[in-house]
This record gives C-alpha cells, sequence and structure tokens, in this order.
C-alpha cells in the first residue's frame, strides 16, 4: 500500500517526462525497463501492464522484511547477507538480487522484495526475522501563516539564539525540493554542521550545485513504487529521476519548515507579502520518497533508514495511510519513527484529511500528530448578481470578468442523454455547448472527498462557459484555482443564488477576482477536512497531539507542477491540507530544538502541547468549520500551538523508549509484537503499570469503571524557586481532585509526580467527556468571568456586583477595583481580571459563576501564518526571561462507564 501527502486535493507534478542514470545508493541502482521485463519473463506469474499499475494476478506481492538491530561492519556485509538469506527462500542468489527492492542497512537491518505467500511464510519463521508485512501506500496529505503565529518576532528577539537554529538539521521525506527556488538561498548561513554525515545524490537534472547551506543533503527512493506500480515511465506524467521536485509539493512544505525570506511573494498578486519559514536559519535534508501524490512504505521505511543515519535532528511527514491507522507493529511508519525516537529524533506527521471522527493517522505516542486549522486571512471572490446583492464566494481567482453574463445551472444545461443530476455535477461531457456557451455555469458536488474540482470547471470551460460558481461545504477551507473565472459558495449561499435564478427571467452575474482580507476573525478555526481522533489504536492517547495553520498557506513550488494552476506556472502556491500544518509545527520544533539542544523528542512534544492555546482571536473557544460548533480535543488536541509560551513550559512532561515499551506492554502488547517494533526481544515488567499512568502530555482514559488514579511526573524548567498550583476544568459527571494540589521547586531540573483522582458520579453512556488541568505558578493571568445575562436595573448595578463578587476571592474591595480590567455590563454579565489560578479556581467553582477561562492574545501582523503564530515576538525582544510566564494546560478525555 502507498502513504500520500495529507494535502486537500493532492497536486500531480507536471515536469518533462525523461530519465537519466544516477548515482548513489538509492539512485545508481535504478530499476530499469528492460531489467523489469526480464523479470517479467522469467516469473511463472502472469502480469498486466497498465498506465499505472502493475498487477500480478497470482502470490508476487511486495512484503517489507524487519530484522531490528544488527552489529555488521557496514551496509555492504548487510546487503551481502540479506542476499543470502533470500536466496534460501528463492531459486537462485541471481534471483534473490533480482527480487529484492530495498536494503535496510544503517539504523536497523531489513530489506523489502517481491515474494510469494510462500516466500515470506518460509522468512516469517526464521530466527533472524523479526515480522514480515506488505509494503502500503500513503497519499500525500495536502489540500500567511507565520505572521499568524507570531514567529516573525522569534528572529527579532535574540540574534545569538537565532543563529543557533542554523545548527538544526530538519529531514524531510516528501516528493523532493525544486532548488533554485528564493526560499533556498542560503545567503548569511554558515558552514554545514559537522555533525550531518549526509550526502547529496545526483540524479535527472541535480547535481551537486543543487545542494548549498540550506539544502544539506538530498536523497531519492523509487524502487519501492515501481515494483508496485509499474515505471515511473508508464504514467505519462513529468517526474525526475532525483530529487528534483516536479510535483511541488515537497518544495512547498520544505519552505515552510524553513524557507529562506522572501519579500513580495504571492500568487498572481494574491496573498502578497514575505514569504519565509519557521526556522529560517534552519538546514534542510530531503528524502524524496513520493511520487505523483503517493509515498511507498518500503521506500519510506529506506529514507527514514538513511535520515537516522545522516543525523537529522528531526523529521517531518507531510503524508500517512490511508484510514483505518495500522497497528504499530504492522507499520513501517510508526517502525521507522520509532527507531528514530530512540535516537532523539523528534517525528512530527500529518493527521490526514478525512474529515471525520476516528480517521487520524500517525497516532503512535512517541509521534508528533498534528491537525490543520486555519488563519485570520481570508481570499474573497465576490458574486455581484444582477440584482445588486452580493453573495461571498472563496477561490484563488486572478482572472477578472469584464461584464456580466448570464447564469445557467448545471441541471437546466444537460446534454443529450445525460439525467439532469449527472450535469449538475458538471461532469465532463454532461454539458450541453448550445445551453452554456457564453454563460456562469452553476454546479454542485457530488462526493465530498472525492470530486475533482478543477475538472468541473474544464468541462464547462470545454462546453463553451465563460465561468464557474461551485456549491461546496469545504470552500472556506480550501484555496481553488479554476481554468476560468470561478468562486465556491456555501449552502447559505447557494439557496440564495437559486432563489434569484429562479425568479429572474434572465438572471446575470459577475465574478470578482480574489482580493485578500486580513486580521478576520475568527481565527483559528478548525478545517473542515481536519481528521479527528479518537485515537483507534490506543484511546487513552488523545490524538492528534496539536493544530497548526494549514488553510490556503502560500509556499514555494515547482515551476513545473502546473496541473493545478490550470497551466500557469507559478513559483509560489497556496495549498491546503494537515500536509501545511505538520511543517508549521516542525518549525516550532526546531526553534525549540535550537534553544534547548539537549531536550529529547518528548521534552519537545511537551512543551509544544502544554502552552497550545484553546481560544481564537475573538476571545471565544475555537470553532470548528463548516458549521461552527465548538471544537474539542478530538479536533485539537491540546489545542492550537503556540511558539512564544513554548520557549517557555514551565513544566515538562517528559518520556523514554522504555517508557513506551511499558506503555505498550499495559495495552497488552505481546514479545513478538515487541520485537517487531524495537527488534530486541523485551519482556514486560510485573506489575503492569495502567495504560493512562502514562507520562504523556495529556490525559485520557477510556474507560473509567469507577474511581480512578491517574499519575504523572514534571520537570521543572524555569528559573529559581517557584510554586504551581492546579487549577481542574471539570469533566461532565466527575469529580476530580489532584494531590498535592500544589507542587513547590526550588531549581531547574527538579522533578516532582502528583495524582490525579476521578471520582465519576454519573454514566457518560459511552461518550466522551472533557475537561482540563491546568498548572499556574502564581503569576497573576488575565482571566475572563462569564456570567450570562443579567437583570440589574443599570451598567452601574452590574459593576458594582462584579466588585463584591471579585472582592469575594481578594484581600479586600480596593483590591478587587484594582484587578479588574473590563466589565462586560450590557448585552451579557462578566468581567476580566488578573487573577491568580487559585482565584481563578475559586470563580469557577462559585454558582453564579458560568465560566472562566483564561484571555489569550495572539500576534497578528503580515503575510502570514508566522505572525498569526506570534513567532515574531520572540525574535524582536532582547531576553527571553523577560516573556510572560504562562500556564501549562493538560486536557482531560474520559469515558464513564
Amino acid at each position: 500500500m502507498s502513504s500520500g501527502f495529507d494535502t486537500f486535493n493532492p497536486v500531480v507534478d507536471n515536469a518533462p517526462n525523461t530519465t537519466v542514470q544516477t548515482n548513489g545508493e538509492h539512485g545508481s541502482k535504478a530499476l530499469k525497463m528492460n531489467r523489469q521485463k526480464k523479470f517479467l519473463q522469467e516469473s511463472d506469474e502472469h502480469f498486466f501492464i497498465t498506465q499505472k499499475s502493475i498487477f500480478c494476478t497470482s502470490v508476487h506481492m511486495h512484503y517489507i522484511v524487519y530484522m531490528g538491530r544488527h552489529s555488521y561492519p557496514d551496509p555492504e556485509s548487510v546487503i551481502t547477507a540479506n542476499h543470502k538469506l533470500l536466496a534460501s527462500v528463492s531459486a537462485s542468489l541471481d534471483e534473490a538480487r533480482e527480487v529484492a527492492i530495498h536494503h535496510y542497512s544503517k539504523s536497523f537491518r531489513g530489506f523489502s522484495a517481491m515474494l510469494t505467500a510462500e516466500q515470506t511464510q518460509q522468512l516469517s519463521e526464521m530466527d533472524s526475522v523479526i515480522s514480515v508485512f506488505k509494503s502500503q501506500m500513503n497519499k500525500v496529505h495536502t489540500t500567511h501563516s507565520w505572521d499568524f503565529l507570531g514567529v516573525n518576532s522569534l528572529y527579532q528577539y535574540n540574534q545569538q539564539e537565532t543563529e543557533a537554529s542554523s545548527d538544526v538539521v530538519v529531514g524531510v521525506i516528501d516528493s523532493g525540493i525544486w532548488p533554485e527556488s528564493e526560499s533556498f538561498r542560503d545567503k548569511g548561513l554558515g558552514l554545514v554542521p559537522e555533525k550531518f554525515k549526509g550526502q547529496c545524490i545526483l540524479g535527472e537534472n541535480f547535481t551537486l550545485s543543487d545542494c548549498n547551506r540550506k539544502i544539506v543533503g538530498a536523497r531519492f527512493y523509487f524502487k519501492g513504487f515501481e515494483a508496485e506500480n509499474g515505471p515511473l515511465e508508464s504514467f505519462n506524467l513529468p517526474f525526475f529521476r532525483s530529487a528534483r521536485d516536479a510535483d511541488g509539493h515537497g518544495s512547498h512544505t520544505a519552505s515552510t519548515i524553513a524557507g529562506s525570506v522572501v519579500p513580495n511573494a504571492s500568487l498572481f498578486g494574491i496573498a502578497q507579502g514575505t514569504a519565509r519559514g519557521g526556522a529560517p536559519g534552519a538546514r534542510l535534508a530531503i528524502y524524496k520518497a513520493c511520487w505523483f501524490g503517493q509515498c511507498n512504505d518500503a521506500d519510506i521505511l529506506a529514507a527514514m533508514d538513511d535520515a537516522i543515519d545522516d543525523g537529522v535532528d528531526m523529521l517531518s511527514l507531510s503524508l500517512g495511510p490511508t484510514p483505518p491507522q495500522p497497528i504499530y507493529f504492522e507499520n513501517s511508519i510508526s517502525i521507522g519513527a520509532f527507531h528514530a525516537f530512540m535516537r532523539g529524533i523528534v517525528i512530527l506527521a500529518s493527521a490526514g484529511n478525512a474529515f471525520f471522527p476516528g480517521t487520524a493517522v500517525n497516532v503512535a505516542p512517541w509521534i508528533l500528530t498534528v491537525a490543520a486549522s486555519s488563519i485570520d486571512r481570508q481570499f474573497s471572490s465576490n458574486i455581484y448578481l444582477g440584482n445588486s446583492k452580493v453573495l461571498k464566494g472563496y477561490s484563488l481567482n486572478p482572472l477578472k470578468m469584464e461584464a456580466s453574463y448570464g447564469l445557467i445551472a448545471g441541471s437546466e444545461a444537460a446534454a443529450k442523454g445525460v439525467p439532469a443530476k449527472n450535469a449538475s455535477f458538471c461532469k465532463i461531457n454532461t454539458l450541453d455547448p448550445t445551453l452554456v456557451k457564453g454563460r456562469i455555469v452553476l454546479c454542485m458536488v457530488e462526493v465530498l472527498l472525492r470530486d475533482d474540482r478543477r475538472e468541473k470547471a474544464f468541462s464547462v470551460r470545454d462546453a463553451g462557459g465563460v465561468g464557474i460558481i461551485l456549491v461546496d461545504p469545504v470552500g472556506q477551507d480550501v484555496g481553488f484555482q479554476f481554468a476560468i473565472p470561478g468562486a465556491v459558495i456555501g449552502q447559505a449561499e447557494a439557496k440564495e443564488l437559486q432563489s434569484y435564478m429562479a425568479i429572474e427571467k434572465y438572471p446575470t452575474a459577475n465574478i470578482a477576482p480574489a482580493v485578500t482580507a486580513f486580521n478576520t476573525e475568527p481565527a483559528p478555526a478548525m478545517t473542515m477536512f481536519s481528521s479527528m481522533g479518537p485515537n483507534v489504536i490506543t484511546p487513552d492517547i488523545i490524538k492528534p497531539d496539536i493544530t497548526a495553520p494549514g488553510a490556503k498557506i502560500l509556499a514555494a513550488w515547482s515551476p513545473l507542477a502546473t496541473e493545478s494552476m490550470s497551466g500557469r506556472p507559478v513559483n509560489y502556491n497556496i495549498l491546503s491540507g494537515t500536509s501545511m500544518s505538520c511543517p508549521h509545527t516542525a518549525a516550532v520544533a526546531a526553534i525549540l530544538k535550537s534553544y534547548y539542544p539537549s531536550w529529547s523528542p518528548a521534552a519537545i512534544k511537551s512543551a509544544i502541547m502544554t502552552t497550545a492555546t484553546v481560544m481564537d482571536n475573538s476571545r471565544n473557544p475555537i470553532r470548528r468549520h463548516p458549521k461552527g460548533t465548538q471544537a474539542l480535543p478530538f479536533d485539537y488536541g491540546s489545542g492550537h500551538i503556540n511558539p512564544i509560551a513554548a520557549l517557555n513550559p514551565g513544566l515538562i512532561y517528559d518520556f523514554n523508549s522504555n517508557d513506551v515499551i511499558n506503555f505498550l506492554c499495559s495495552i497488552g502488547a505481546s514479545p513478538a509484537q515487541l520485537k517487531n517494533l524495537t527488534g530486541d526481544l523485551i519482556s514486560c515488567k510485573n506489575p503492569l503499570t495502567s495504560s493512562y499512568d502514562f507520562n504523556y502530555p495529556s490525559i485520557g482514559v477510556s474507560n473509567m469503571k469507577g474511581r480512578t488514579s491517574v499519575h504523572r511526573t514534571v520537570t521543572y524548567h524555569g528559573q529559581g524557586p517557584t510554586v504551581y498550583t492546579a487549577v481542574i476544568n471539570y469533566p461532565q459527571g466527575v469529580r476530580v481532585a489532584v494531590y498535592p494540589a500544589q507542587l513547590r521547586f526550588t531549581q531547574a531540573g527538579q522533578k516532582m509526580s502528583f495524582r490525579i483522582d476521578f471520582s465519576p458520579y454519573k454514566s457518560s453512556n459511552g461518550s466522551f467527556v472533557f475537561g482540563s488541568l491546568t498548572w499556574s505558578n502564581g503569576i497573576h493571568i488575565h482571566c475572563i468571568v462569564y456570567m450570562g445575562e443579567h437583570s440589574y436595573p443599570d451598567l452601574d448595578s452590574v459593576i458594582t456586583a462584579n466588585h463584591e463578587f471579585l472582592a469575594s476571592v481578594s484581600p479586600s474591595l480596593d483590591e478587587a477595583q484594582d484587578a479588574d480590567i473590563h466589565h462586560h455590563s450590557k448585552s451579557f454579565r462578566g468581567f476580566s481580571a488578573m487573577h491568580t489560578a487559585e482565584q481563578a479556581q475559586q470563580l469557577f467553582e462559585m454558582d453564579s459563576d458560568i465560566s472562566v477561562f483564561q484571555s489569550k492574545v495572539n500576534e497578528v501582523r503580515t503575510t502570514h501564518s508566522w505572525e498569526f503564530l506570534g513567532v515574531s515576538f520572540l525574535t524582536n525582544n532582547t531576553n527571553r526571561e523577560q516573556m510572560p510566564d504562562l500556564t501549562l494546560w493538560v486536557p482531560l478525555t474520559l469515558v464513564i462507564l
């Protein structure tokens, strides 16, 4: 099976269809056509070659043979041993060499090969073989973010700290890179870090000069893909047999992580501003394992084997399997990621774009799993009707209509013999040119997840239409470009448009070019496409872990990837998907690694998760598109990433590979399964620890039967003595107590443990209930106290009552009056004030209080996701210790039986 990118509507590349000899372990030994034909002719099985796939009608299939750690002195010795092992179940050593696809010879031992079921059975029974499993395919998960995140201020914060980030090497497993992009210039960067041992592998249109001090390594892998799908040439699509990107996806993700600063970047003038990665000082190591939007398991595992051995600091994978998630012990990404985790490498992966509950992938606890949310920027392409009304539309439409044109619904323009319903979807050859010519066509989406939106525009254009209006519920989150002027509208706008078309004898409209609006509210919001929890493998581990900008992100592109651009070459493109949110989080992880080089992958994960926010920029809880329902931890995990706060997490929930093993034992993993994952024979300790006692930075109990105690240990990362106080947001139907309720630290690095007692008093009927635990070190934080409607006669009466209410948790009325910030006294009652965590908890428990939550601030500046995230703040300040102390927030997710 293959993996693919986490981009909504994957983009197919469009580079020249040529091939060359390549160099290097994964380049020079390219699977040549004559070799493949020889193999097909000699096989007893019958193969059928189609444009995209090579199928065996009997039993030869692509399998991964995993053998764990090894003690061979060099990769050549491993490969020789692999061939001998494979020859023991083959007719000869020559045949063994023919059927072998990949050799894993660095970080662990194994190989992939075309095998029969009988051969896989024989291999699986050998003592040296840990596991044999089928290679799967994964999809890429694509569909102004740094300003929204505020990352720009990180780099004005401290020049010395910024320069440290240049020692961080981020490995990107994707579709390659377009090295000529301005985003990959190496101006101002020093020598390649000595710790990095990777290579720049030569290939088609890719030479040593294409690597530099920004692109410090480049490799490519295609054998697994070709073994299952046939030669790359058979697809009749552009590609390069090298690390060069003809797809665009890999360039987009890499530049989001560590792209250099590029002024005046835009897509046809849309989203114009400065393009930059979140960690522009970091280095990039490129591992191309994806072709035409698909990434083969065996190729991915080969890339991870190399990346671990090369010495990357982290790996970013904007790709994943089709749901449901395979179990950890039989999933190449989970296995490779575990080996990386053991070597101190941070692994980040996209959660997927499958819309529905339980579809999140890459959910192993040693992977940081990223969901996608919006930023405070919208691209509107309004529709001006003949009755002077304006409908709000969305698109990346750069084309201007010089006049208004007639409107017609696709269902009213069916070609002869085509049912009206079929024509409403505007598929190829379903529209009547005599009815469509010179008009704007209203089209519908048939299958939300599979419809090709751009094909509909081609259909309208080919029938003589001049514009398209598409009714699509995901249009708000995904930026579409059409071959003709076009806009996407929601159901409410569609209803108004259809009403106008029904009443007006000659309805007309004009579709305006897209305009960019900044500082929009509310943001962030969870995108409709972002895959959701719960974690179907281990539900006590809340997944996804975090959300980050993943809607309509501008980043570098391959100018040869023109299919999604309606044939127009561009250097920067706008994409949506968890493919985009994953590199945002990878950049923040790179920043943390540069500040704290000794931190473990789990510590970096904890800092990112426990400092996240669950509030949007309108000071309301984050919601989910398209209906605006309140988002939950299964949507966003711990919340929306907050890079500024992550630099000062205060407390860290750390864990190592031994803790992971204990967790897997607690959920019933067998010795054979543990050997599958680790490569070592491991026995579980007795007694087993509870699965919910794994020291994860979120807390989940998926099967609560009566009173339950959960344990955690935190490590203090701060300056000087301090006291943290627990604040609880109670899950419905559960009493919660924390022991001790205060943690007193005297010095950095000190560890303390605590216990959380859950006492359910009402069943949740199999549903999850949610709450949170916040640790605050007594610093006054800005909280909003919301108290609902009121019956006071005037504003002064409300304010007086608010002061008296606040005085009940303050030393005096005067202090209460000093602490208040705002009074909400007109449409509803409430106030905001500077509270300690203890005061906030006391207010929360009062009957008259409806809710208490922390007021959050998002820096909003320019082009733009990094400023939306507030990262520019971190480089604008001269002393990290002067940044505000923030609370440590942990979501609670429970099922009460």
